[in-house]
């Protein structure tokens, strides 16, 4: 599963932008990786673990703005089509599971 977060926080005022700073930098500790400005992406393996990372995220949440995460599965996630840019992703295309040791 992969959990999508999507945010809109402001940073007219020096205490927003320090919010802003503080936010992004809690979701990367919490496992999240940049898809696109303001869109991070965070792999779950079951439902437990992405019911808490949305815990842990509400918990770390500025005071203002919008944040919401959508939650996928790995086919759903591969489905993404890129228009425009370049394709940076740890997806393997196919619904094989590979596991190193």
């Amino acid at each position: 599963m992969r959990m999508i977060l999507f945010f809109d926080l402001p940073v007219e005022k020096s205490e927003q932008q320090k919010a802003y700073r503080n936010f992004v930098k809690n979701i990367k500790k919490n496992g999240f990786y940049m898809l696109q400005k303001s869109v991070y992406v965070k792999m779950g393996i079951d439902m437990q673990v992405v019911d808490s990372t949305i815990a842990k995220v509400k918990k770390i949440c500025p005071k203002e703005g919008d944040i919401s995460i959508l939650t996928i599965t790995e086919k759903q996630f591969a489905g993404i089509e890129l228009i425009l840019g370049n394709k940076v992703t740890d997806v393997i295309n196919g619904d094989e599971r590979i596991i190193e040791l």
